[in-house]
């Protein structure tokens, strides 16, 4: 594309408003209204190319209204996901459709099935919070990039249709004492930290151009943020799960790839006596941390090295690596084994014992002279279905449920008999043997939040350089003063990125005291005008 030359002999990129070295108002007609300094007036990508895909995409994503509607998109998905509870906070031991449908109804089982249950890990979340950084980074690159250059770039001597379109200006006939004035006025502006150029007796005095750069700051930890949350997506930055652990098991810690296990010594509960309310004085769970040495073959045990024991209470939790675990809540008196005889219906004569154990049973029990009895289903959290059908909620046995074949030599193709709790059916009929229930075995339950962030860190530079930045924009801005001789006139303009009433009041003090016209405010001024035109056309 062809650069665009100013007058003054300076070259500009193309699509430049203002000349780089000048300051004058370049390929367009001259406009009386106010200089736009955002920029300084410098040629951003996206209004210059605009042809290839790529031109596209770049433009798209640079365009504020976009980022504000993803921002908006991901807001109002975010209050969709707290309309109920995320999957992670519901009871570990329902299922999680049923657990919805039948706390909030149709609403809930809708809830479900557009996957709002588990919004912060569902892909188009993701998706968003992606798009989302990229805006903020195509944004961020099309406007700093160019006002980069132009501060770097900007010229002392400015021509004189910029120093009148500058909201702040001033315009004092030149005298005798002009130059003695003006090295007063420069003295001054030193002693309150403006750093000063000189040009052909003409000056520029400029601080805090680094509040300038505040919004990108901003930007920066913002990506930053996104970028630690983003990662939590990644298997093993990021654990907050819920471990259920029995007395006496040993079960590998969710998050740490199967390195360590955790094994529960016993569960404790500590009351207050029965004149104070016997209420929870403290619980703990008795530990041990082991760590698997090598790697596990198909069949194989793990091979395990005790770490340490530890006594897991509220809010003194158990660490080691990168992964702590707090105790959160317990279960007292979980069924762990169910002990059922064969035995003759009506001679109650005896022909063996089984125990089951309720977390992993055995599909078959062989109790010798041709007796054995066979596990066709279970159901370790009974209840029947919408249809009638018997199913189960969870894995944990809450209300477990049995059908059971029971082979003699006189059946040997077996009797077939549904036993749960209280209850003995016999679908075919009468049968000669009966499962009789004899004897329960109770553990208690522990459960232990996992939880490991490697994240953290990531999103706390994030937020600190974002602090940073609202800091560095908030409570400073860009000042600029110009001083131009020009023919028999001295020209002062100035400029603020904001706060123009703030910069006024700092200047004119020492333009009063010199001699020199002070800055008005031009934009009151040609509003005052406009008003007074519209006033003399009504009459």
């Amino acid at each position: 594309m062809e650069r665009v030359n100013c007058e003054c002999g300076h070259v500009n990129p193309y699509g430049t408003i203002l000349c780089e070295s000048c300051g004058k108002q370049v390929g367009k007609e001259l406009s009386e209204k106010s200089v736009d300094l955002r920029y300084e007036g410098s040629a951003r990508r996206s209004q210059t190319y605009k042809k290839t895909p790529l031109d596209r995409i770049w433009n798209f994503f640079s365009s504020v209204k976009v980022g504000v509607g993803i921002i908006a998109l991901i807001l109002i998905a975010s209050m969709i996901g707290t309309i109920f509870p995320q999957q992670m906070y519901i009871p570990q031991n329902v299922v999680p459709e049923d657990f919805y449908r039948d706390r909030y109804g149709l609403l809930g089982q809708i809830y479900v099935q557009l996957g709002f249950n588990r919004l912060y890990e569902s892909w188009w979340y993701f998706l968003l919070l992606a798009a989302l950084g990229i805006s903020l980074v195509i944004a961020s690159l099309d406007r700093v990039v160019p006002l980069y250059f132009a501060l770097k770039n900007q010229g002392v001597t400015r021509h004189e249709s910029f120093m009148r379109r500058q909201r702040l200006f001033s315009e004092t006939q030149m005298t005798e004492k002009s130059n003695k004035q003006l090295d007063t006025v420069i003295s001054k502006l030193r002693n309150k930290r403006y750093g000063i150029r000189d040009e052909n007796g003409n000056f520029l005095a400029e601080k805090n151009r680094f509040s300038r750069w505040g919004p990108y700051v901003n930007h920066a930890g913002l990506v930053i943020f996104l970028i630690g949350g983003m990662l939590r997506f990644i298997p093993g930055m990021y654990v907050d799960e819920t471990l259920w652990i029995r007395d006496g098991e040993t079960r590998v810690i969710p998050g740490t790839n199967g390195k360590y296990y955790l094994g529960s010594d016993k569960f404790i509960l500590e009351t207050y006596p029965k004149d104070q309310g016997n209420a929870v004085k403290n619980y703990q769970t008795n530990v041990t941390l082991y760590e698997r040495k090598g790697e596990i073959l198909y069949g194989d045990t793990p091979r395990l090295a005790k770490v340490k024991d530890e006594q897991i209470k509220v809010n003194h939790p158990l660490r080691h690596d990168s992964f702590a675990l707090y105790q959160v809540s317990y279960q007292l008196n979980e069924l762990n084994k169910m002990t059922f005889s064969l035995v003759d219906k009506k001679s109650e004569k005896s022909f063996g014992r089984i125990t089951i154990d309720l977390l992993n049973p055995e599909k078959s029990y062989d109790l010798g002279n041709e007796y054995k009895v066979e596990i066709l289903e279970y159901f370790p959290d009974f209840y029947l279905d919408g249809q009638g059908r018997p199913s189960t909620r969870s894995q944990v046995p809450d209300n477990p449920a049995f059908v059971f074949n029971m082979i003699s030599p006189e059946n040997p193709d077996g009797e077939k008999s549904f036993v749960a709790i209280r209850n003995n059916l016999e679908p075919s009929g009468d049968n000669q043997l009966q499962m009789k229930f004899e004897n329960v075995e109770m553990k208690n339950v522990s459960a232990l939040t996992v939880r490991k962030d490697n994240t953290l860190w990531i999103l706390g530079v994030g937020g600190a350089i974002f602090m940073i930045g609202v800091i560095q924009g908030m409570y400073w801005n860009h000042r600029r003063i110009w001083i131009k001789r020009s023919g028999d006139a001295i020209f002062i303009a100035g400029y603020t990125n904001k706060n123009g009433y703030g910069l006024q009041n700092e200047i004119n003090p020492i333009l009063k005291e010199t001699g020199l016209q002070e800055l008005t405010d031009q934009t009151n001024r040609k509003s005052e005008n406009r008003q007074k035109e519209e006033n003399n056309d009504r009459f």
